[in-house]
């Protein structure tokens, strides 16, 4: 059990670990469209995201599926990027036509390459063991366990922001949208495929 809360401890901290701020990025820009309100569809996509980036993490870790690590590296940046335009672009869509299909799409897709991005970092640390199921399981429950966390978070802030300093809901998502894509270049630049 003591090496099981290990691996949920190494999942939380590779999450909330201020130095893979991508992570973050990518959480805050999937939550940030939603309020306590809707917390139904936060935890639908979350879901969806869960699967299959578990799905993409197990397939890794087993070394089922194989993809190059550099281009994983580069398309984590731009599932934040498309996520922050898109935040930006549905606001601009007429209230009647607006629904969560992209949404889960874009999540299902992202969360699988986010797993595979995580799969990186746990090979590292179950390299030349044998067992990997219970590691493989404390490390997806510790990511999962940070992800909460980090959607929780943004959907204080968005409750903050606009039910008690009156930030009307539009503005909240442009400028958080803005900002996630603003932090987001320098990583994309660094990533990316010369």
């Amino acid at each position: 059990m003591q090496e099981f809360w290990f691996y949920i401890q190494l999942g939380l901290n590779h999450v909330l670990d201020i130095n893979a701020y991508d992570h973050i990025l990518f959480l805050s820009a999937l939550a940030v469209p939603f309020t306590f309100k809707s917390w139904r569809e936060v935890v639908f996509l979350a879901t969806v995201f869960t699967i299959t980036h578990c799905l993409s993490l197990v397939l890794s870790a087993f070394e089922i599926v194989i993809i190059d690590v550099p281009l994983i590296e580069f398309l984590i940046p731009v599932t934040i990027v498309i996520t922050a335009i898109f935040n930006i672009l549905y606001q601009k869509m007429v209230q009647g036509e607006k629904n969560i299909v992209f949404h889960v799409v874009a999540t299902a897709f992202f969360g699988l390459i986010h797993g595979f991005g995580f799969s990186n970092y746990f090979k590292m640390l179950v390299a030349g063991e044998e067992e990997r199921i219970m590691p493989l399981l404390g490390f997806a429950l510790g990511i999962e366990i940070s992800q909460v966390i980090i959607v929780l978070c943004v959907l204080l802030l968005a409750y903050v922001l606009q039910s008690k300093m009156k930030i009307k809901q539009s503005v909240y998502i442009l400028t958080a949208s803005g900002l996630i894509l603003l932090i987001t270049i320098p990583l994309l630049y660094a990533t990316f495929l010369w």
